[in-house]
């Protein structure tokens, strides 16, 4: 015998701009860059089972709702957007019971005067993941992906555990480099979304250049520290920083030293290092990367 176990189904992947005309706090533009994905899910056994698809809302709808949502709330905050929209599912399906809404934004700046020219910003993606259930209530994440950060000094890696494949040299100052993917989750569904990210993300970065490190869990749980202090609203901080490897090019055979200037970039095999720095009142759930 078998049975269906859980399961989802949504649209993926919905590329959304919205132009808020003279929105913006200096009478500017103002542009919101999504990528939209729904998912839900509820009692939709029978369309697994025999094909029934009478409780399957499509994905083209969800799609559509995005649009139309996009315009009727205009350029609000992505966390206030991913809320409405899945609030909106399990309020009007009553099949679906829990939706996902997972939203990355890409930030552009202005570039000119007149408020309508713009430059995409490449130095991070928003991350925004709103989960309504309607037991469990509305759980709201924020985040930031595709954060590269360097320091040229101030880490060290040594005295770590040996072993007969250990080939690994003590290190006392070297390069420490990575591309920072952070989910912090909030207390509540009702917060300044905006104020909130733009001081989580600069205690994150001020704790990177801070910390004197001695290895990249250290400075993991610094700045998981910091973005707690920074924002009281956020409850629990998940962090994986991949190490990504400068290593001291060998100019000896030139009759060159290297001072610490010449490096070269490993792209693969790289240490990954993954954390979750919690409030004192929440329990760990262990890690459960999503």
């Amino acid at each position: 015998m078998v049975r269906i176990g859980a399961n989802r189904y949504g649209k993926a992947e919905v590329r959304v701009v919205h132009v808020g005309r003279g929105a913006g706090p200096d009478g500017s533009d103002l542009v919101r860059d999504w990528n939209v994905s729904t998912s839900l899910s509820g009692d939709l056994a029978a369309t697994h089972l025999t094909g029934d698809n009478s409780r399957v809302l499509p994905t083209d709808t969800q799609k559509n709702t995005v649009y139309a949502l996009a315009k009727k709330l205009g350029g609000i905050e992505p966390e206030a957007f991913a809320i409405e929209l899945a609030t909106h599912y399990t309020g009007s399906a009553d099949a679906i019971s829990r939706a996902r809404i997972a939203i990355e934004e890409y930030p552009w700046t202005p570039i000119s005067d007149g408020g309508h020219s713009f430059a995409r910003s490449a130095q991070y993606a928003r991350i925004v993941t709103v989960t309504d259930d309607r037991e469990l209530g509305c759980s709201v994440v924020g985040g930031i992906g595709d954060l590269i950060v360097l320091n040229t000094t101030g880490s060290q890696f040594w005295g770590f555990a040996r072993d007969e494949y250990t080939t690994l040299a003590d290190a006392y100052d070297r390069m420490l480099a990575t591309v920072v993917s952070a989910r912090w989750r909030f207390r509540q569904r009702d917060a300044d979304w905006g104020a909130a990210f733009q001081a989580a993300t600069a205690a994150l970065i001020e704790a990177f250049a801070q910390t004197e490190s001695y290895s990249l869990q250290q400075t993991l749980y610094a700045m998981g520290t910091a973005i707690l202090t920074a924002v009281p609203q956020i409850c629990e901080v998940r962090l994986a920083l991949p190490n990504k490897h400068h290593f001291l090019a060998d100019l000896t055979p030139f009759g060159m030293a290297n001072e610490n200037e010449v490096y070269y970039a490993a792209d693969r095999p790289y240490g990954l290092i993954e954390g979750t720095v919690l409030a004192d009142d929440v329990p760990d759930a262990g890690i459960a990367w999503s």
